[in-house]
């Protein structure tokens, strides 16, 4: 059975501490039951509360221990509760820690907007140093932690809630890679000329990839390393193929992938199908929640064919 983001996790991280007795666990009163990590390594696991500030300074303290801290928490309380002491953790002391974020964009859904984050990656992208990740799939999920505990850098690991999906294959991958993961995973690759979906994080994968069932021969680029340094990586792959790209991503436009690609490819269009500015004020399930931010297939199918007429017209 394929697992969710978020249980990838925990199964990998229990798998990787039977190696390695430094690293530890820290939930901010989001365990629940069955927690992979606290039931096979339960002297390592630590439950702190709705503390999320105060969890994330602690692992900073044990990183200069020598520890390996991985926390999880909700992404708003992670990336705007405890953003403070993320940017001195993270950014500043550059502290060995991994923050692991799940119910990112509006995968909360009828949790309401306390419980929304579709600018986390606008607060994390504006942190030097930090490695910044959004796994598709299990595969990608269980490779991203493995790269994190290998490189002991700081990352940030945004995920969903329960959905779970089958990562995109990599066999065929070309290109520079960090840890198993390619920078760029092509999906499809068309003309030069032919606009090209670049997607980031599950949501955004997920309505990638039913674009192009909705719309054949439409390239399809997908992106796992979000932060500066691996984009402008990216982007010269990218250009190196295509020059219109529509960013799918979970996030709103400001801040988000599509804006950091647009600086760093000037002479491509780069536009996004992202969440709008609205705030949501009624419940539902996660995709009548996107839907109602205005992120579903028809907007990205809209958003590539505003592309292409562009596409059109600037070559009549």
């Amino acid at each position: 059975m394929t697992l969710s983001g978020r249980d990838a996790y925990r199964d990998e991280l229990a798998l990787l501490g039977a190696e390695d007795p430094s690293l530890l666990c820290l939930e901010a009163d989001l365990g629940g039951k069955g927690h992979a990590f606290q039931l096979a390594h339960p002297e390592r696991f630590f439950n702190l509360g709705i503390a999320e500030g105060a969890m994330v300074d602690m692992a900073a303290g044990l990183a200069s221990a020598g520890y390996k801290p991985f926390v999880s928490t909700f992404a708003p309380f992670a990336a705007l509760r405890a953003a403070e002491s993320l940017k001195l953790t993270l950014g500043y002391l550059a502290a060995g820690v991994t923050v692991v974020a799940p119910y990112a964009g509006v995968s909360g859904a009828w949790f309401g907007t306390t419980h929304h984050t579709l600018e986390d990656l606008a607060v994390l992208r504006s942190v030097p140093g930090v490695t910044i990740a959004a796994p598709y799939g299990e595969a990608e999920m269980r490779a991203v932690i493995r790269e994190a505990v290998r490189s002991g850098k700081p990352h940030y690991i945004r995920t969903g809630r329960n959905a779970a999906y089958e990562s995109l294959d990599t066999s065929a991958a070309e290109g520079p890679r960090e840890g198993e993961l390619p920078l760029v995973n092509w999906e499809f690759r068309a003309g030069s000329e032919d606009v090209c979906l670049v997607s980031v994080g599950e949501e955004g994968t997920r309505l990638a990839m039913e674009a192009r069932l909705a719309a054949p021969g439409t390239a399809h680029a997908h992106l796992v390393y979000l932060d500066h340094e691996h984009l402008t990586a990216a982007a010269a792959e990218l250009a190196a193929h295509h020059r219109r790209f529509v960013v799918v991503e979970e996030h709103r436009a400001q801040g988000g992938v599509a804006e950091a690609l647009a600086l760093l490819l000037p002479r491509c269009e780069v536009t996004a199908a992202s969440a709008n500015r609205s705030w949501p004020s009624e419940g539902g399930d996660h995709a009548e929640v996107m839907a109602a931010v205005g992120l579903d297939l028809p907007a990205v199918l809209a958003a590539v064919d505003r592309a292409g007429d562009r596409s059109l017209a600037g070559a009549a």
